[in-house]
């Protein structure tokens, strides 16, 4: 099989879906003074109560390095808190703040409307298709 011409290969087609998807996303985090790492910490926490830190940069994509970064500076915002595990002072769990609950309901209606725009932009079909192929995709990588 030969190797398809650069601009069409796989990660560059995943790069420039990226470099379509994520601008929109990115203003929306810098206005409400987030990084995009800081949001995908707290959309996780927006959906599950309390997790460990080693769960938390599993689900996050985030080494667990540098997650102790991004953690440190959400913490210095108030928007989460820390808990050490009695059973296992190695274990950290983190949890969502009541202002970090609250930033959810400031932030996420202009991420669901532009979530919402990028949806309509395309044939249902095509999209449907697009998620399965990339779910088949990391579930392939596994």
């Amino acid at each position: 099989m030969a190797i398809q011409q650069f601009s069409a290969s796989l990660p560059m087609m995943l790069y420039r879906a990226i470099d379509v998807v994520m601008p929109r996303f990115r203003r929306i985090f810098k206005e409400f003074g987030l990084t995009e790492q800081q949001w995908r910490v707290l959309r996780v926490l927006w959906e599950i109560e309390e997790i460990s830190h080693n769960e938390l940069a599993g689900l996050t994509l985030i080494s667990p390095p540098s997650l102790v970064g991004v953690l440190d500076r959400l913490e210095s915002m108030q928007l989460i808190e820390r808990r050490r595990s009695a059973r296992d002072r190695r274990v950290v769990y983190i949890a969502s703040t009541q202002q970090g609950r609250d930033l959810r309901d400031q932030l996420m209606p202009a991420v669901q409307q532009s979530y919402f725009e990028l949806r309509d932009s395309m044939d249902d079909a095509i999209w449907r298709s697009l998620l399965e192929g990339l779910e088949e995709l990391v579930t392939v990588r596994r």
